[in-house]
């Protein structure tokens, strides 16, 4: 039996004891388990950029795995702990919108409640529910537990209202929703959706207030500080500037808006 692999994604970050803390309650429970990083540098409380991270990296990890994601605004709140299933791989997570790019793309089977205390820890602290409640469900499922004993089906789930762009007239219109480390301002324009809208003739796009004269294959097709457009790694349209932070250059952030007209 191939040994459980359980992902980790929280906005702890790396200086303080929590994102440990958490892979020691679970190692306690499945010594067996490879854990791996996805990130933990989610900027703090940001639920939607933790929903985007979780949605670009889980279908690349084996059939299984388990994804232990805490971005808990809401930590010690009614709200709720919940368990989902999609049938290739298992989530634990607070109950407050971060599966939902994950489960728009890949619906769950089943969604409990953590309500079982037996699968949390005999004291469940009102500020770190990631220790003591998220961590040990991970462990559990990961030692073979089926969520079925973790609690009761949850019924409907909070969802996040992510924006998604839409067809003005003849312009094509989208949100940046991420800034990633190297200032690349990425949006909610597929390139799938990009293709369909700009196969009849040619197109311009700005950013706010900015043009950009083109889109390239790679950063490297631009010379140093141009701005430009590409379809990065998860296949959206992003606006960057080599060697530069497109965000801090252009002076934008999420929320900006993205305009593809037709010329």
């Amino acid at each position: 039996m191939p040994r459980p692999v359980i992902a980790l994604l929280t906005d702890f970050g790396t200086r303080d004891h929590y994102a440990g803390t958490m892979k020691a309650v679970v190692l306690g429970l499945c010594p067996d388990a490879t854990l791996v990083d996805i990130s933990h540098d989610i900027p703090a409380h940001d639920v939607l950029t933790a929903s985007l991270e979780l949605a670009a990296s889980y279908k690349y990890f084996p059939q299984g795995t388990i994804f232990l994601v805490v971005v808990d605004p809401g930590v010690g709140s009614a709200r709720r702990g919940i368990a989902a299933d999609t049938g290739d791989y298992r989530f634990v997570a607070p109950d407050n919108g971060v599966l939902t790019a994950v489960l728009k793309e890949t619906p769950a089977k089943r969604i409990v409640e953590l309500t079982e205390r037996r699968y949390a820890r005999p004291t469940v602290s009102r500020t770190f529910e990631g220790r003591d409640r998220f961590a040990p469900a991970a462990g559990w499922i990961g030692r073979g537990v089926d969520l079925s004993a973790l609690g009761r089906p949850a019924g409907d789930i909070q969802h996040l209202n992510i924006p998604a762009p839409r067809i003005e007239g003849d312009s094509l219109v989208g949100e940046v929703l991420r800034v990633d480390r190297f200032g690349n301002l990425v949006t909610n324009i597929d390139h799938k959706l990009f293709l369909k809208f700009s196969q009849s003739g040619s197109i311009g796009i700005s950013i706010g207030p900015h043009r950009i004269p083109r889109v390239v294959g790679t950063y490297a097709d631009a010379a140093i500080g141009e701005a430009f457009a590409l379809f990065g790694s998860t296949d959206h349209l992003e606006i960057a500037i080599n060697s530069t932070s497109a965000s801090e250059h252009l002076g934008l952030a999420r929320g900006a808006i993205v305009t593809i007209r037709k010329t």
